[in-house]
């Protein structure tokens, strides 16, 4: 099976087909930097982040470009109050970003450009825009005139002329700049400059750049004019992504993108997330509690990314149990591989085999990560029984080869999905803790003495040995296995 993607322009699943072969360009929208991340924005980053993952194990040479706004109303709001500028508020949120993407397991982008630092690209646009007929001057603004583009509202569906009755609820602006538009529905590409606010000189005098005009000028700079996939939140559909086509495509007479795919919004207890509900909650705040981060990714996977999710605690806490089991299967090798007679070094990757080609034929179809999940969980639940047959009959059922071969697939695969488990944290015990290889040691030196019918001697190493959290457990035959507390 090849893989397959909803694309929001078409509304169907299409067959994936780059530009070039074996290479995407891929483009994430991301964060204006005003406040703290939230479970909308994990959401977006896990999903995406995982699905570059996966292209790249699918062997494409993959190029994610992710943005940041940097300058916007709600950051100079926050300056304001706060007492500070526009560029320390948005350093200081985009180092938690970083901080926050870190603790989840989301891979840097390959680059992260900025709205000021693309201000060269963004006046060239306009001005080609300009030139073309696509924008207009007034009074210090530039804006874009969204009736010159035949094909606006191609992506979200909207008309124009089913939107005018409701105009005044889906254009917020003041008064000032309603008066300098030739239609309601047109959009500021350059704003002029307002007293003690940041400004930039441009051939319509000094101002800033409007929102939708960074994307198009950064996906241009950084990706070129046409790229493979452009992707965000479902809320980014319309205006945003609808005016970043209508600028893009005017002024370059090439198709912006390929494929749009757009992640569900998040809801919390089925209500809309909102500070004023009660019920907004960061990244850091989820995590602090303390949330383990793979169970976040594991809840976010779960669900299919184009639906809504709904965040509870329920829902957490399944996915925090969930994550227990898969962990545990991680694990494996770790804990058993020296006594199955395979060293626990790190997996290396593995042929494909059943395993991986189901995994494959799942996720290929739209992002299935749900399915997905459900082969991976499969394998953990195989290693976690073998494991506490192990434990308990001293030898598993299934050859320890094979079992290797399945560690090996599970690691590899979960990692695909951001999925990790560190050997150090498995093997969290004393620095002066037993190895393996003592302990099988001193089960020796018991098992001569008890022969020896030194039983004392015998009860001293197994006490010594469950103090340091090692029970042993005597099978028929004179066998003893163990297994750490």
């Amino acid at each position: 099976m090849s893989l397959t993607l909803y694309n929001s322009l078409t509304r169907r699943k299409e067959p994936f087909e780059p530009l070039e072969t074996g290479k995407i360009r891929m483009y994430c929208c991301g964060i204006t930097a005003y406040d703290y991340c939230h479970l909308g924005h994990a959401r977006t980053c896990i999903i995406w982040d995982t699905a570059r993952r996966y292209l790249q194990w699918r062997g494409y040479d993959v190029r994610y470009v992710q943005n940041f706004t940097d300058i916007d109303d709600k950051i100079l709001n926050r300056a304001r109050r706060e007492g500070t500028s526009m560029q320390d508020v948005a350093d200081r949120f985009i180092n938690a970003y970083f901080e926050d993407m870190v603790r989840l397991n989301v891979k840097e982008a390959d680059t992260y450009p900025r709205a000021t630092h693309t201000l060269d690209g963004i006046k060239r646009l306009i001005y080609e825009l300009e030139q073309k007929g696509y924008a207009y001057p007034a009074a210090g603004d530039v804006y874009y005139a969204v009736r010159q583009f035949s094909e606006y509202g191609k992506l979200s569906g909207r008309k124009l002329d089913d939107l005018q009755a409701g105009a005044s609820g889906r254009v917020e602006v003041d008064d000032s700049e309603a008066s300098k538009k030739k239609d309601p529905f047109d959009f500021a590409l350059w704003k002029a400059a307002k007293p003690e606010e940041p400004a930039w000189e441009s051939p319509w005098g000094a101002g800033r750049p409007g929102w939708h005009i960074e994307c198009s000028a950064m996906i241009r700079d950084n990706l070129g004019e046409t790229i493979d996939i452009h992707t965000g939140g479902e809320d980014l559909k319309f205006p945003h992504h609808e005016n970043e086509i209508a600028q893009s495509e005017a002024a370059t007479g090439q198709s912006l993108a390929r494929y749009w795919l757009h992640t569900g919004m998040v809801q919390v207890g089925g209500e809309k997330m909102a500070k004023s509900l009660g019920n907004f909650i960061t990244i850091r705040d989820l995590l602090d509690r303390p949330t383990d981060p793979m169970a976040v990714r594991l809840f976010v996977l779960q669900a299919q990314y184009r639906k809504p999710l709904d965040f509870t605690e329920d829902a957490l806490a399944a996915a925090s149990n969930g994550w227990q089991t898969l962990k545990e299967g991680l694990r494996f090798g770790y804990k058993y591989g020296e006594r199955l007679g395979w060293q626990p070094s790190s997996p290396t990757p593995n042929s494909p085999s059943a395993i991986t080609q189901r995994f494959d034929e799942a996720v290929d179809d739209d992002l299935n990560f749900a399915g997905g999940l459900a082969v991976l969980f499969e394998v953990a639940k195989t290693l976690g029984r073998e494991g506490n047959i192990l434990v308990h009959e001293g030898k598993t059922e299934i050859p320890p080869e094979e079992l290797k071969q399945q560690w090996h697939t599970l690691v590899t695969l979960a990692e695909v999905f951001g999925l990790e488990a560190q050997p150090e944290a498995v093997m969290a015990q004393p620095a002066d803790g037993l190895s393996d290889r003592a302990i099988e040691s001193l089960i020796q030196q018991r098992t001569e003495a008890r022969q020896a019918k030194n039983f004392a001697e015998g009860d001293r190493i197994r006490n010594e040995l469950q103090a340091q959290g090692i029970t042993l457990i005597d099978k028929p035959g004179g066998v003893t296995i163990w297994h750490r507390h």
